[in-house]
Order: C-alpha cells, then sequence, then structure tokens
C-alpha cells in the first residue's frame, strides 16, 4: 500500500479527533482507530514514516503525536 495514501487517511482521522476539547482524549482515539480498522500491512509503513524526516513531515502533528505515543499498541504482533 502506497504510504502517502496512508498519511493521508491518518490525516483525516486527526483532523477528526482534533476538535475533540481533552487531547489525550484524541491521541487515544486516533491510535485506537488505527489499531482496530487498519490491517498490520497498514499500520507498519505509517509506523515506519515517522523515522523518515521527509514522510514525518507531510503527517499531522496530533497524528504523529498519538502515533509515537502509541507506537508500540499499533505495532503487529509477531507469533512464532
Amino acid at each position: 500500500m502506497d504510504v502517502n495514501n496512508l498519511i493521508e487517511m491518518a490525516n483525516q482521522i486527526g483532523d477528526f479527533f482534533d476538535s475533540m476539547p481533552d487531547r489525550e482524549e484524541a491521541l487515544a482515539g486516533i491510535a485506537d482507530h488505527i489499531r482496530k480498522f487498519w490491517a498490520p500491512r497498514m499500520r507498519v509503513p505509517l509506523l515506519e514514516a515517522l523515522d523518515d524526516p521527509a514522510l514525518a513531515a507531510t503527517i499531522k502533528p496530533i497524528v504523529v503525536e498519538a502515533l509515537e505515543k502509541h507506537r508500540m499498541a499499533l505495532m503487529p504482533v509477531v507469533v512464532g
């Protein structure tokens, strides 16, 4: 999946939650939505984009904050 499309979708989720008055609730909401509704093959490239300065610059600050804060919970569980 194209990482730029994933970033665009994550930014749209961020736009929705950014209007919440409780910042911590908004951050948890973004992470929870991505964890529940995005397959691991979508979450991994988005999380990897945080480590690429050029890509990270295109992610809205609230989304970056949510991904960084909840990164471990968003990583797929490796079985084996």
